[in-house]
Order: structure tokens, then C-alpha cells, then sequence
């Protein structure tokens, strides 16, 4: 199968899981609009909201996990590319990363209380 053909299976698959799914019945019940926590009754509205704090967090945790999903091909791309390059790279990301946390820090993202 050529790409060409891949890619038309694959639109007129979704085109028809989209048009089966504007026609499939909404029937919303009790169950399916309740929050689930674990199979106990919510504790609160699961509609309150969060802080942003958290949000800032969790999106920094993200980041430099992602940043050391990033530095682990390092010592194979030593190999690969000249060392110099490989470094420079390296070195760029870290202070790319270590600007944006210091001005996350200095904007007072990183203060739990205000």
C-alpha cells in the first residue's frame, strides 16, 4: 500500500466515525454526568477551581521531564556527531531552560502564597 492510499483510507475512515457519531442517540443519564472519584460520591463540586499555581507546577514538571527525555540520546549523538556540536547543543538547550526558570521564578510563578 502506498502512502498516497494510506492517507485517503485513513480520511475516509475518520469521515465515517465522524458522520456515525453525529447520528448515534445522546442519551445522558444520571451516571454518565456525575464526576467519578474511584467509586465513592464526590466529595465537592467537581467544577470548582484550581489554583493556577498548580497548573504552573504541573507545567513545569512537564518541561523538564521532557528535558530529560532530551538529554538522554547525549552520549550516543557523542558518537555520531563531532563533539563540539553535540556540547554546543546541549549546552543551548540548558540555558534555554535555565533562562525560562529563572524568570518563572522571578515573576513570582514558583510562590505558593501571595
Amino acid at each position: 500500500m502506498n502512502l498516497m492510499s494510506m492517507l485517503i483510507f485513513s480520511f475516509i475512515l475518520a469521515l465515517a466515525l465522524f458522520i456515525i457519531n453525529l447520528f448515534m442517540p445522546n442519551k445522558p443519564d444520571i451516571n454518565k454526568l456525575s464526576p467519578y472519584e474511584c467509586g465513592f460520591d464526590p466529595f465537592a463540586d467537581a467544577r470548582t477551581p484550581m489554583s493556577i499555581q498548580f497548573f504552573l507546577v504541573a507545567i513545569l514538571f512537564i518541561l523538564f521531564d521532557l528535558e530529560i527525555a532530551l538529554l538522554l540520546p547525549i552520549p550516543w549523538s557523542m558518537n555520531t556527531n563531532p563533539p563540539n556540536m553535540t556540547m554546543s547543543m546541549t549546552t543551548a538547550l540548558l540555558v534555554l531552560l535555565t533562562l525560562g526558570l529563572a524568570y518563572e521564578w522571578s515573576q513570582g510563578g514558583l510562590e505558593w502564597a501571595e
